[in-house]
C-alpha cells in the first residue's frame, strides 16, 4: 500500500502533491527545494537555500521512517554548479562515513523560477522496514 509522505510547512504551491511517497521499504520523494518551513518563502542566498533544502530532506526521511543511512541515491539540479561547495558542506554532514555514501548526481537546471536555485530528489530503501 502507498503512503502519501508529508512534513509541517513544506508543500507544492499549487497542487496536491506529497513531500515523499513510500511503498513497503521503499521512499522516493519528490523535488525538495531550499524553502524555509518556518517562512514559507526561499531566501535569496544560495548557501542558505542549500542548507534549507538539506534539512527539508531530513524532516522529510523522519516523516517517512528513513534515516540518511537509508538513503540509496541523491539528485541534485542546480541553477549553478558555484553551488557546490555549499552542496559538499550540507553532504559531507549528512552523509560524513567515506566508505558509506548514497550515489550522487548532479545537474544543471537553466529555468528555475528566482530565487530557486537547486532542488534534491532522494531515493530511500529502508532496512528491514515492512510498510
Amino acid at each position: 500500500m502507498r503512503r502519501s509522505i508529508e512534513i509541517e510547512g513544506f508543500g507544492h504551491g499549487n497542487v496536491p502533491i506529497p513531500a515523499a511517497s513510500r511503498v513497503a521499504n521503499v521512499v522516493m520523494t519528490g523535488g525538495i527545494s531550499g524553502m524555509d518551513r518556518t517562512t514559507h518563502t526561499v531566501p535569496s542566498d544560495a548557501r542558505a537555500q542549500v542548507a534549507n533544502a538539506f534539512a527539508n530532506l531530513r524532516a522529510i526521511l523522519v516523516a517517512a521512517g528513513a534515516t540518511p543511512e537509508d538513503v540509496v541515491k541523491l539528485s541534485i539540479t542546480v541553477a549553478s554548479f558555484d553551488l557546490r561547495g555549499a552542496i559538499n558542506e550540507e553532504w559531507l554532514a549528512m552523509f560524513p562515513d567515506e566508505h558509506s555514501r548514497p550515489a550522487r548526481h548532479v545537474m544543471k537546471y537553466d529555468h528555475f523560477t528566482a530565487p530557486v536555485v537547486l532542488q534534491l530528489e532522494a531515493y530511500a530503501v529502508l532496512q528491514g522496514a515492512q510498510s
